[in-house]
């Protein structure tokens, strides 16, 4: 079996999908070449006056339902071939149908009047679309093949050894036996053919190097993007290690292993644990994400989301009342349904989400939960009246690094990593997340965000399974 992947396609699965696809539309191509050709001829004879010699037409039929015929299998087993290079693949398919056509092509061109029809010039759209698909050497010795027997052909009939089949009504006067017109129209079509040929398989070969080069491009920032998670992993957990040594310290400090302390030396040491605690905690979050990051490390178990957002409420409870915020959180849900997923990263997510409301809305703020159903789909919607993000940062706002203007503007800390991550741990849960801004309750000065977070719910109700237990 010939070979007749091209040396420069060094991807095989960007390149395969091109050539399935572009087999695919030669197929649909050729379902309208007959319906086309079908009309033509029935028109040719009964509207335009054409008068054709006996057998002509119903040759012509013979070839058009051949045509067809080939066609259906050739659509049937098109789906069924494998994309290896030492096997019958689709290349070898293309090179197939190729073949199918030009011959299918050269009897049309035959039976309605050789070098006096204006079929023959459908060989240089065929040579095109063999350029967009098979390397340049096969398409080049095609197109020498397909200008050799054309050129045969149109010379035989001259020279009287075949037949020639005239459409009466086509032209007024016989052009087969002129040779100085036969040797003009032989000329062009060959100079037309290969110059087709030259371009369009030089452009198809840009198009496929672009498209590698493309590919080559992703896999060294998905690499890159590897070496950065790693690189992160490492200096925090570097950074962890004298943490929690300090930790231990105060612990024996605390447990008076040292000796007494006072007890307003302890208040203060047990604040500093707490907040060591708190750091110890925020670098395994750190951990984790570049974990999920670099490998896909995800928990799957039973998340029940109005937990998680309840508790990311009390927690936030102190910031609320301190910008006399009116938080509301409404569960419309008849029957409550759990998610399946990694229960940490679904806090992370609903916790940069609300403390993001919560710290972007003025004193006397709104800020709005609800949790809903749709379609197995549960819908949690977190709206606020703040700041807002303008329409010009939205389709940016979820990338790594970005912060919006306007909280740029305000001073605002941030790394504009928030976002990113929650929308990578939704997607990671097969989920969606949307947004929208101005919000339904927000002012012109104070247009607000609004966030909208669906998540596939599981099988059964909660409530259903703890009569269960």
């Amino acid at each position: 079996m010939i070979t007749l992947v091209p040396s420069w396609a060094r991807h095989y699965d960007a390149f395969w999908d091109a050539i399935r696809r572009r087999n695919l539309w030669y197929i649909k191509l050729r379902y309208g070449a007959v319906a086309v050709l079908t009309i033509l001829v029935i028109a040719a004879e009964y509207l335009l006056g054409f008068t054709f010699e006996p057998g002509q037409q119903t040759m012509i039929f013979i070839i058009t339902a051949a045509i067809l015929m080939y066609n259906v299998i050739l659509h049937s087993v098109r789906k069924y071939l494998k994309c290896t290079p030492g096997n019958f693949n689709p290349l070898h398919f293309s090179l197939l149908q190729m073949l199918l056509d030009l011959t299918a092509l050269m009897l049309l061109v035959f039976y309605t009047g050789g070098v006096e029809t204006p079929l023959y010039m459908l060989f240089i759209f065929h040579m095109i679309i063999g350029s967009l698909i098979l390397p340049g050497v096969v398409v080049y010795t095609m197109a020498g093949m397909t200008i050799l027997i054309f050129s045969a052909m149109v010379l035989l009939v001259y020279a009287g050894v075949l037949p020639h089949y005239q459409l009466t009504g086509l032209t007024e006067f016989h052009l087969y036996d002129n040779f100085n017109y036969i040797a003009s129209v032989l000329s062009i079509f060959a100079f037309v053919i290969l110059t087709s040929v030259l371009l369009a398989n030089r452009i198809a070969k840009q198009l496929y190097k672009i498209e590698q080069d493309l590919v080559e491009s992703l896999d060294k920032l998905g690499k890159a993007e590897e070496e950065k998670q790693k690189y992160i992993m490492g200096i925090v957990h570097e950074i962890k290690t004298p943490i929690t040594a300090v930790r231990s310290f105060l612990d024996l400090v605390l447990q008076k292993y040292l000796g007494p302390v006072t007890e307003q030396i302890e208040v203060k040491l047990t604040r500093a644990k707490i907040r060591t605690d708190e750091a110890i905690e925020m670098i395994n979050h750190v951990l984790k994400i570049s974990r999920m990051r670099l490998i896909d490390d995800i928990r799957t178990e039973e998340v029940r989301v109005e937990k998680i957002i309840t508790e990311i409420i009390k927690k936030q409870r102190i910031n609320i009342e301190s910008k006399n915020i009116t938080l509301r959180l409404q569960d419309k849900r008849e029957v409550k349904k759990a998610v399946s997923g990694d229960h940490f990263l679904i806090e992370i997510a609903f916790s940069n989400l609300i403390s993001n409301a919560v710290k972007y809305v003025g004193n006397g703020g709104k800020v709005e939960v609800t949790i809903d159903e749709e379609n197995d789909k549960l819908i949690i919607n977190i709206s606020d009246n703040g700041i807002g993000i303008p329409q010009k940062d939205q389709q940016k706002i979820f990338t790594d690094f970005f912060r919006a203007s306007n909280i740029k503007e305000r001073n605002y800390e941030g790394a504009g990593l928030g976002l990113s991550v929650v929308k990578q741990i939704v997607e990671k849960h097969n989920g969606t997340i949307s947004l929208l801004s101005p919000t339904k309750f927000g002012t012109e000065k104070k247009p607000g965000t609004s966030f909208t977070v669906s998540l596939p719910q599981i099988g059964s109700s909660i409530e259903e399974k703890e009569k269960s237990l």
